[in-house]
């Protein structure tokens, strides 16, 4: 059984450090690479993909709101246009500069607020799957599991890639724990990799109840943002692989060539 592990990369800001980023490129296979429209800029930009095109990483646009003062978090309502200019421009950036490693962009997941968005609004999300369509037919749309977004995708018969969150709790209707709560978090890495196995093998979300949630489970999402992130990844990784899972990029899974 093939699996993809993903991870937000490049972004460099005041609320974030890429320190870790050298590190996460030599775990992960599939990077998803700010913009510069909520963090990084053409210098960090230009070094991740560097690095992943040494390890054989996957390049992803990570498009979201022009909100770098608040890391794209804070909702900003836009209309349709706005909204495919938003993730085209995003799309054209990062692809300018990986073709000059000779590398291309091959999949494409929305960041934070725009995200979370179009996660509950159908019409948000159908808009962003259709800009991106209209970009190019072969890249990968990689969504939460079980979202409007997923739903969206599907709908234009695009190659979508399901993820789960490996260091998020889950409630019982799918939706991630809200990080006001204290158990929105998995820090600690030998909790996590079961957490993600468990899914993984069932194609299931494991809710923080115990409930579990039929679905589908193309990649797994690290975060880079928190001290235990490196342990963690790792930890995942060698679990996965050491129960049977085959890791590859997004763009060499059997699925999606």
């Amino acid at each position: 059984m093939e699996i993809n592990i993903n991870c937000d990369l490049g972004e460099k800001s005041k609320f974030h450090s890429t320190k870790n980023d050298p590190d996460l490129l030599k775990i992960v296979n599939s990077a998803n690479i700010a913009c510069g429209y909520h963090a990084g800029d053409k210098e960090t930009m230009n070094r991740v993909i560097e690095i992943s095109k040494t390890n054989q990483v996957s390049i992803g646009a990570h498009p979201s709101f022009n909100d770098p003062e608040n890391f794209g978090r804070e909702k900003i309502n836009l209309n349709s246009s706005e909204v495919t200019k938003l993730i085209v421009d995003q799309y054209e950036i990062l692809q300018k500069i990986a073709q000059n490693h000779n590398e291309n962009v091959t999949h494409i997941k929305p960041h934070g607020a725009l995200n979370n968005m179009a996660c509950e609004d159908l019409e948000l999300a159908t808009t962003i799957a259709k800009a991106i369509n209209s970009i190019n037919k072969d890249i990968i749309f990689l969504v939460p599991t079980g979202s409007k977004i997923e739903l969206a995708g599907k709908k234009l018969n695009m190659k979508i890639a399901c993820e789960i969150f490996a260091d998020r709790n889950y409630e019982d209707d799918g939706n991630l724990v809200s990080r006001s709560k204290d158990n929105a978090l998995i820090t600690n890495p030998d909790i996590a990799k079961k957490h993600v196995l468990k899914m993984v093998k069932n194609q299931a979300l494991n809710c923080f109840s115990g409930k579990e949630i039929p679905c589908k489970i193309d990649s797994v999402c690290i975060h880079g943002d928190n001290e235990s992130s490196l342990a963690t990844a790792k930890s995942i990784k060698d679990n996965l692989i050491s129960n049977g899972l085959e890791l590859k990029p997004l763009n060499k899974m059997k699925k999606f060539i």
